[in-house]
């Protein structure tokens, strides 16, 4: 799609979703085939690649998204949104022949929520959509991958990013315990929550220990470093060689939505401007506690100097 910004070499690439979200607020739930009047609607922005693509480019780092949107009108909602951020998106695909990716979302005062996810032209991310990010490979440092795309094309774009000397980080997010062996050995970082992190491992992660123990399986997987997020428990990282825990920054809470996301951009523009593992850790940990203060997931995702001095008074 037409860039809104001249395209510069990225830097960060990010192979992943796209989603509008469609957002009801309701005083509760409705029960099965009963209709109740809401009180708000709107249309957010959302999508963990889209989202993760934000992070990193509200942090000064140029990134570049590839995936799909559909042949309709919420598409130019989406690609506006990252557009306004300077995300590069001339190598977004408009499929006319599906929608975009939805999540039709209704929360309750009390904040429960149901959600159910279309994932339109998400859905039919393939080899061709590699070979689009395969051009830009050569320019990157860093490729940010999650789950709300063909698992398929997930691999295939670790595997070509791994062949290009480009820095590999997979959000394993929605949570899945199928991950194919073979993706183990492609990926340099893997950022798991703690329910991400028990699906995968099948350990029981609840406090920092059994955080480090499902890291290090991750680890004997292929893994070059394996980050659980363990949200106000901080985070705990495991390579082969050490393991570090960070402590998590206190806030005050208000949406925990984007914090995953606001984490994996900084690690990925930390990553492109060369920070120590802790510095990155830290750098990291600071978006995704900056991005729990505010509602919304885009509109929570820190930009570089207000991150850099929520740091320094710390």
């Amino acid at each position: 799609m037409n860039p809104q910004h001249p395209s510069i070499n990225p830097e960060c690439l990010v192979f992943g979703s796209l989603n509008l979200d469609l957002v009801a607020t309701t005083p509760r739930l409705p029960q099965p085939g009963e209709t109740i009047t809401g009180d708000r609607f709107s249309m957010v922005p959302g999508g963990k690649g889209a989202n993760q693509a934000v992070a990193a480019a509200r942090l000064g780092v140029a990134t570049a998204i590839v995936g799909r949107v559909g042949g309709d009108n919420f598409a130019e909602i989406l690609v506006e949104s990252l557009q306004s951020a300077k995300v590069q998106t001339d190598r977004l695909l408009k499929d006319p022949a599906i929608g975009s990716g939805v999540a039709m979302i209704t929360v309750e005062q009390s904040g429960e929520n149901t959600i159910a996810v279309i994932p339109g032209a998400n859905g039919r991310v393939d080899e061709t959509d590699v070979d689009r990010l395969a051009e830009v490979l050569p320019t990157a440092k860093v490729l940010l991958l999650q789950l709300e795309i063909p698992l398929a094309a997930v691999e295939a774009a670790a595997r070509r990013a791994k062949q290009a000397g480009v820095t590999v980080i997979l959000d394993p997010a929605p949570a899945r315990s199928d991950l194919p062996d073979s993706l183990y050995p492609l990926l340099d970082w893997i950022t798991p929550n703690e329910t991400e992190a028990s699906q995968l491992t099948g350990i029981r992660v609840h406090d920092v220990e059994a955080a480090r123990q499902a890291a290090m399986e991750l680890c004997r997987r292929g893994v070059g470093r394996a980050i659980v997020k363990l949200g106000a428990k901080g985070v705990v990282c495991c390579s082969k060689d050490e393991t570090i825990a960070i402590p998590a920054f206190p806030v005050e809470a208000v949406d925990t939505v984007a914090a995953g996301d606001a984490f994996n951009g900084a690690i990925a523009a930390a990553i492109v401007r060369g920070f120590s593992l802790q510095e990155t850790l830290i750098y990291g940990a600071a978006a995704g506690a900056l991005s729990a203060t505010k509602a919304g997931a885009q509109p929570s995702l820190p930009d570089r100097p207000t991150l850099e001095a929520f740091l320094r008074k710390r």
